[in-house]
């Protein structure tokens, strides 16, 4: 039931930040139009796959939320981590598409014309208003790698429009018209390593390798200090999506367990663990005597 819950806050974060983003891309591209300013330009493009990216994790989160089926034993949360690949990728596009527009103003600066006051004024509209979403999105950042790439899309956005602002302020003072293009630039670097660290989270998942935060040899030593506990062989862990780790295990137990039928006991005591320690629900745990630990290998074969 909380999972649910989550998933529908998401959607209202995201609907009110898509809103937001919405508005301010049309204010920056007619402020851009107005102006002549190809930072300005640039960062509404920006705000176009940023709001491309929203909508399309706006999509995975209400995917995510259908239940499972026999097909799709875990569900649907993995949409999640496909949305945030689509946003990685579309901001690579974007990021070559205005370094190639700045490179193209700098070797033709003679011809730029630039209007810093109303650059300036629509570039601080943007500013507060990606502000405002950034806090919009932030807390659910830190559960879902879905909107953790809505919020690193708007946190862009809101240094773009800082950017922005810094060159409006040097063309006003000092007539130095190619900052424009030189922040155009400075958007595109930017842009580039949030995508990669967006992308680089996605592969992890999609490899299903342990969560970046998950100690597996602490978790073996955690289950290995359990009572009636004597080994444990064959753990995996890796996450369906961001802040959905998964994990299974062999126990070897001491032969009192099995006979005085303390297994029950054992598995709640060992899941537990997990679920307070390690910030696992989902764990599957089995149970073996030690002479059928013994001979297992020859079924891995």
């Amino acid at each position: 039931m909380s999972h649910n819950h989550g998933h529908a806050a998401n959607r209202n974060r995201l609907l009110i930040a898509i809103g937001i983003v919405a508005t301010v891309l049309v204010v920056e591209v007619v402020g851009a139009w107005l102006s002549g300013s190809l930072s300005l330009l640039a960062d509404a493009g920006h705000m176009l796959s940023d709001l491309t990216g929203l909508i399309v994790a706006l999509m995975a989160t209400v995917v995510a939320a259908r239940p499972p089926s026999d097909r799709q034993t875990f569900g649907y949360q993995r949409a999640e981590v496909f949305g945030a690949l689509i946003n990685g990728l579309i901001l690579l596009v974007v990021a070559v598409t205005v370094t190639i527009g700045a490179i193209t103003r700098l070797v033709t600066v003679a011809d730029a014309e630039v209007q810093s006051v109303p650059m300036l004024i629509v570039a601080v509209i943007g500013l507060v208003a990606n502000a405002g979403a950034l806090l919009l999105l932030r807390p659910a950042a830190e559960h879902s790698i879905n909107m953790r790439g809505a919020y690193l899309e708007v946190l862009g956005d809101l240094i773009g429009s800082v950017t922005v602002i810094v060159a409006a302020v040097v063309i006003l003072f000092t007539g130095f018209v190619p900052a424009d293009a030189i922040a155009s630039l400075l958007i595109a670097v930017l842009i580039v390593p949030r995508a990669f660290m967006l992308l680089r989270d996605v592969v992890r998942v999609l490899s299903e390798a342990a969560p970046a935060d998950t100690d597996v040899a602490e978790i073996r030593d955690h289950i290995r200090s359990t009572k009636g506990v004597v080994a444990v062989h064959d753990v995996h862990v890796w996450a369906i999506t961001s802040g959905a780790p998964v994990f299974t295990a062999h126990v070897v137990v001491e032969p009192e367990i099995f006979r005085s039928g303390k297994t029950g006991e054992l598995l709640d005591e060992l899941s537990g663990c997990l679920s307070k320690h390690f910030d696992v629900e989902h764990s599957t745990f089995q149970l073996e005597p030690a002479e059928h630990a013994a001979h297992e290998d020859e079924f891995h074969q």
